[in-house]
């Protein structure tokens, strides 16, 4: 289980520190910037944790596939970027396929 913790705020990390990029306006701006490195670091120290115990391909999907979606939300949200219709529908295959691997794949269990 304590896998699944790492992985999950190893995501929310990477989405944190994504989300910084924009504001760190290039790395001109000192907080944001260091926002982003620290996330970051702590991202991939997490990632790496995880990767002990979930298979790599695994991991990754659920971190690229969760993370694309938070950030999309994030820019949404935050930044008042628009998602059109197909965006929203790819967004939903995304969490498709990550519900698949988590409900379906034997490999997740291990």
């Amino acid at each position: 289980m304590q896998h699944w913790i790492f992985l999950s705020i190893a995501i929310l990390s990477e989405v944190i520190a994504t989300s910084f990029l924009k504001t760190s306006e290039g790395f001109t701006r000192l907080w944001p910037s260091v926002v982003v490195v620290v996330g970051y670091l702590l991202a991939f120290y997490l990632l790496s944790l995880t990767l002990k115990t979930i298979p790599v391909g695994v991991a990754y999907a659920i971190w690229s596939g969760v993370g694309l979606v938070l950030i999309a939300l994030s820019g949404w949200i935050f930044f008042g970027q628009s998602l059109d219709i197909p965006a929203v529908i790819g967004l939903i295959l995304i969490v498709a396929g990550i519900v698949v691997i988590n409900m379906f794949s034997r490999t997740v269990s291990l």
